[in-house]
């Protein structure tokens, strides 16, 4: 195969030729290049493979985006998984940009994640830590509060220690809370103009509060995001998924993994596709420890946390008064 002149070959080859080492061992084929030309050998469907992972590299390169080892191994995983989906598709998808930065889905999943959000007034995002799950629909809603899409953003958490704990602790209400939401702050402070964010949230434009604060209200023209849903009761799940107005979407994230609700308190979001499964206009997405894209290890222990709980599962199915939440 021929590399068009346009491309850089050091950008496609990776430093060191460090790509090209990546695709001969991931696709167990012989490479050689020379000047712009590319010849492979080895097993047919290997070299049909990986001469695709190259065209894909040079679609992105194309895009202006740089290829890291990274996105040299998302590209390989998804062209595995055989997906009708183009793997240059999926990471040149630009949601945001700001201050020279652009967020983009980094997998398949959560391209898919972001397409079920643009295509629903009401998306479920299910994963584990790390899997983008919050961060992806914070921009997506920062992205249609700029296309005047929404009138403003509000953004929710349980504080699950909002009882008598929360009580003790010295400070405001306002302190108190800060905290369980400053996850949430940062990820604006990352997307927006950390100078504008202050005015937006003085005008009403942008409302990050606990989940208390949304009882009684109707949100119109809002794009509202529920984040750690894991640790709502199925109450809580109920009221706040019946505040939705006219105009708006809801984006509800989180772990059933991760429950930190009072032993034997049933968690709403584990309920929730039980009871609304097959509603329209209403989608569960699913991410798992593929679709996390912090360390490469911290994919590496929620896949052993998995495969852990699924283990305790099997030996513990069939016991009596064995209590799920």
């Amino acid at each position: 195969m021929v590399v068009p002149n346009s491309i850089d070959m050091v950008s496609l080859l990776g430093p060191g030729d460090e790509h090209l080492g990546l695709i001969e061992r991931g696709f167990d084929a012989e490479i050689h290049v020379r000047g712009n030309r590319i010849t492979l050998h080895g097993d047919p469907g290997e070299v049909a493979l990986a001469e695709r992972l190259i065209d894909e590299l040079v679609a992105i390169i194309r895009t202006g985006q740089g290829v890291t080892t990274e996105t040299v191994e998302r590209v390989a995983s998804m062209l595995r998984a055989e997906t009708t989906e183009r793997p240059a598709d999926v990471l040149s998808l630009n949601i945001l940009s700001n201050r020279g930065r652009s967020i983009r889905p980094k997998t398949l999943n959560q391209k898919r994640y972001v397409d079920a959000i643009d295509k629903h007034t009401i998306t479920f995002g299910i994963g584990p830590a790390g899997t983008g799950k919050t961060y992806l629909a914070m921009a997506k809603a920062v992205q249609a509060l700029q296309a005047k899409q929404v009138n403003r953003i509000i953004l929710t958490r349980p504080a699950v220690e909002a009882g008598e704990r929360l009580g003790y602790l010295p400070g405001t209400l306002s302190e108190k809370i800060d905290p369980y939401l400053r996850p949430l702050y940062d990820a604006l402070h990352d997307m927006m103009d950390p100078e504008a964010i202050p005015k937006l949230m003085a005008a009403g434009t942008i409302e990050v509060a606990p989940l208390a604060y949304m009882r009684g209200r109707t949100l119109n023209d809002s794009f509202i995001i529920l984040d750690e849903a894991q640790n709502t009761t199925p109450e809580q799940m109920k009221m706040f998924l019946t505040r939705l107005g006219f105009g708006s979407k809801i984006v509800v994230t989180g772990d059933v993994t991760q429950v930190d609700l009072p032993t034997g308190t049933k968690s709403g979001l584990r309920i929730v596709e039980g009871i609304l499964d097959g509603i329209d206009d209403l989608t569960f997405q699913r991410l798992t420890s593929h679709d996390v894209v912090r360390h490469k290890l911290v994919g590496r222990i929620v896949a052993a946390y998995d495969e852990f709980d699924s283990r305790g599962e099997q030996t513990t199915a069939g016991r009596p008064g064995r209590v799920t939440t």
